[in-house]
């Protein structure tokens, strides 16, 4: 039975400045990729921890909310924030900036929207599929994959244009590659396929899909934020330390999917004095009192500390037979390094794409560090008697550290710009 208010209210008259206002915010929206996206992805980073907190509560209390059998909670909480979640922000950078690498035309509303409702829409249903069943699960996955493959073309598309070679942009539609295999594989896992598909798709979406983006992006764009903002900083980019690191990046993936953990180190290790020598070489602590660049070095800096732990816990593999740290270096990597860069790159072209100061404001800094606790409170759940409590409190640490810094983008994503230009 319907309750009665809830008919009255769906009958109710807008008035037409209400809907006016709401055809104002949805123009603004869809006006530029990084809006739609952004949007997108900051209220799912949101509502998807908070389905993970809440189901580790309740798997702390011994009352785990339903998943369909076929799909584990913790597969369904790695393979949607990689596959879905973190993909909205970098479809959304990727769209906005890809033209600007290549010098062609900025991508059209009627290029960016199917990639936006396919992905976003694709979440919705799998994430809606984990309460009401398989049927809603498939067909999230099937709508991501098509949003994913439209963007996927498009992005091809600008290189197929391009009168020059962009190396920064080829690593990343490779990796956005890497992708639609992951997806592949997860689409043939959910219709009765092998479980090592659905293992295999989530080593590919940590080291084949985010790493080289993530790699990639910092590669081009903290040189160019750093010289902009530090006066005599110069630029270090060279090319062959990036194609180094992603062609270690796909060691490690092939030595995952092997299971040849003892011998991970002979590839983190390499991998991890490059990120530290790179990191020294940008010279992060120039960035002191310019609080949105030096987020930007701060969250790189998670990446050589995650390659440590792993190459430590691969040598103590290798030379004890036994396994510690436990999922340390991963969540080393995916919270500190994935997470503090997703708030601190989508800060700084947030920013700058709505006409603000290129300042990093009370509200996101906060927010920021907050999430620098809630990796070292995610690390500790592996070394504790108990972990369940700790790993739903470093879950709702992550909802929290987001919460105010997603409110503020979601308003500016549905607001024009300040200084009145387009986009």
């Amino acid at each position: 039975m319907i309750p009665p208010w809830l008919l009255t209210a769906a009958h109710m008259p807008q008035s037409p400045s209400t809907i006016d206002l709401q055809a104002v915010a949805l123009r603004h929206l869809a006006a530029a990729p990084h809006r739609l996206l952004f949007f997108a992805g900051a209220s799912a980073v949101l509502v998807a921890m908070s389905w993970w907190a809440l189901w580790l509560h309740g798997a702390w209390l011994g009352q785990p909310s339903s998943v369909p059998g076929i799909l584990p909670a913790g597969w369904a909480h790695a393979l949607g924030t990689q596959y879905q979640v973190l993909p909205l922000f970098m479809f959304g950078f990727l769209l906005t900036v890809f033209p600007r690498w290549m010098g062609l035309k900025p991508f059209t509303r009627r290029h960016y929207l199917p990639v936006g409702l396919g992905l976003f829409g694709g979440y919705i249903l799998f994430h809606a599929g984990l309460w009401l069943g398989e049927t809603a699960l498939h067909l999230g996955w099937a709508l991501t994959l098509l949003g994913w493959t439209c963007g996927w073309l498009l992005l091809l598309r600008a290189l197929w244009q391009s009168a020059a070679v962009d190396g920064h942009a080829i690593a990343c539609w490779l990796a956005l590659s890497m992708g639609l295999l992951g997806l592949a594989l997860v689409a043939a896992f959910l219709h009765g396929g092998d479980a090592r598909f659905a293992f295999g798709a989530i080593k590919l979406g940590t080291f084949g899909v985010l790493l080289p983006i993530y790699v990639s992006v910092c590669h081009r764009m903290l040189p160019f934020f750093s010289a902009n903002a530090i006066p005599g900083y110069q630029a270090f980019r060279p090319g062959a330390w990036l194609w180094a690191m992603l062609s270690l990046c796909f060691l490690h993936l092939l030595l995952e999917l092997m299971h040849a953990y003892a011998w991970l180190w002979s590839v983190d290790l390499p991998m991890a004095a490059l990120a530290v020598w790179m990191a020294w070489r940008w010279q992060g602590w120039r960035a002191r009192h310019n609080r949105l660049l030096l987020v930007l070095h701060w969250g790189f800096a998670w990446l050589p500390l995650a390659l440590i732990l792993y190459t430590v816990q691969s040598l103590w593999l290798m030379v004890s037979g036994e396994f510690i740290l436990a999922r340390a270096p991963v969540h080393v990597l995916t919270v500190g390094f994935f997470g503090s860069l997703l708030l601190a790159m989508v800060t700084r072209v947030t920013q700058g794409h709505s006409g603000r100061p290129l300042q990093m404001g009370r509200v996101p800094w906060l927010c920021f560090l907050v999430l620098q606790g809630v990796v070292l409170l995610r690390v500790a759940a592996e070394f504790v008697a108990a972990p369940l409590a700790w790993l739903a409190a470093a879950a709702l640490g992550w909802v929290f550290a987001f919460l105010p810094w997603a409110l503020r983008s979601l308003w500016i994503y549905l607001t024009p710009r300040l200084d009145g230009a387009p986009g």
